[in-house]
């Protein structure tokens, strides 16, 4: 009899655990995406695939603070924004680093509001940057290796390039981050550079980020079109 009377007791305790590990997945799967800087602003993303790493980061972190979780491309990120000075989020990205251990990207949006290309030129020619890289310069993809690189969604529109260039003063490579194409302004291991680099192309009106070099994929060491 008392093995009976336990029985509902377990039942419960599996159909408890079931439904929590259901909710655990859930809660995964409802992530959303990062909300991008507003204008001007510089917005901190950290990477925080787990939950452990979320917690440890939020709680070396001051309440005034506003962290949100969220999706940047493929990577779980814990978003902190309200930055209006890039040496304010590099402050916060050095100390992330070195108290919690977690890489950050540092990204934002220019002030300007005529950068954004009409969605019908991204859909209707996807391919026009690829092809005159192709004709000129080997295929040959590379992993880059430790230190900054500064990247720049260029829209799908080639013509970018030389404005890139010129705000940079010399050429841009072409590379995979996260499945998604990008400029890239300048590789570096200088942190400094990095930085300076990402104020110049902001302030020239380009939609720009500092990221992990490690995680880029070279496609092009140069662009020429």
């Amino acid at each position: 009899m008392h093995r009976f009377q336990t029985l509902p007791s377990v039942l419960g305790l599996a159909i408890a655990g079931l439904i929590g590990g259901m909710s655990s997945v859930f809660a995964q799967q409802a992530i959303p995406a990062c909300q991008p800087p507003t204008s001007g602003e510089y917005l901190l993303l950290v990477v925080s695939p787990t939950a452990d790493n979320q917690k440890q980061l939020r709680s070396a972190l001051p309440p005034e603070l506003k962290t949100i979780t969220c999706k940047y491309l493929n990577e779980t990120v814990t978003r902190i924004g309200g930055f209006k000075k890039i040496d304010d989020a590099n402050r916060w990205a050095r100390y992330v680093s070195n108290i919690v251990g977690l890489s950050a990207i540092i990204t934002t949006r220019p002030t300007t509001a005529d950068v954004q290309p009409p969605q019908t030129q991204a859909q209707t020619q996807p391919q026009r940057l690829q092809q005159p890289l192709q004709q000129t310069v080997n295929y040959n993809p590379q992993a880059l290796g430790e230190g900054y690189a500064v990247l720049v969604d260029y829209y799908n529109r080639p013509e970018l390039v030389n404005s890139v260039q010129q705000a940079v003063g010399g050429n841009v490579g072409f590379v995979s981050y996260g499945q998604r194409p990008y400029l890239l302004a300048v590789y570096t291991t200088n942190q400094s550079e990095a930085y300076n680099t990402l104020q110049k192309l902001n302030n020239g009106g380009f939609v720009a980020s500092i990221v992990d070099s490690r995680k880029v994929i070279l496609l092009r060491s140069t662009v020429r079109l």
